[in-house]
């Protein structure tokens, strides 16, 4: 099961479900699976986040960060996991591979519209609030 590794966290670490050894390649990929199965309520949604540890120690993360897991998915949850490292990476079964955070989330109407109203940012992006 997922488990919260201190009082505090916001996500629950979860494990890989293997038999055997995984061992990614440097730059290799693998669909890791958990052995999870979930029924989140409607308006909820779990995400899939790389574990800090992996990432910051081994180059290994999880590729579609965060991956997200739908109310109405019901196969089983698997993590993509990549080796952004230059030496092989085993992944052991049983390992902590990532964390999952479930949260409530809104749906929008979109409303087409010819303008919009105008803010001092405008549509100054990537950087531009550094100036």
């Amino acid at each position: 099961m997922p488990s919260y590794e201190t009082p505090l966290a916001a996500g629950m670490d979860v494990r890989a479900d293997i038999a055997e050894e995984i061992v990614l390649a440097p730059l290799g990929r693998a669909l890791v699976p958990t052995g999870l199965f979930v029924e989140l309520p409607a308006g909820y949604e779990m995400q899939v986040r790389p574990r800090s540890g992996l990432a910051a120690k081994h180059g290994v993360t999880v590729l579609n960060a965060p991956g997200t897991v739908d109310a109405d998915y019901r196969g089983e949850i698997k993590v993509i996991l990549v080796n952004l490292s230059d030496t092989p990476f085993g992944i052991k079964p049983g390992e902590r591979i990532a964390q999952i955070v479930v949260a409530r989330h809104e749906r929008v109407e979109w409303e087409l519209t010819e303008a919009l109203s105008d803010t001092v940012r405008g549509a100054g992006g990537f950087g531009s609030t550094g100036r």
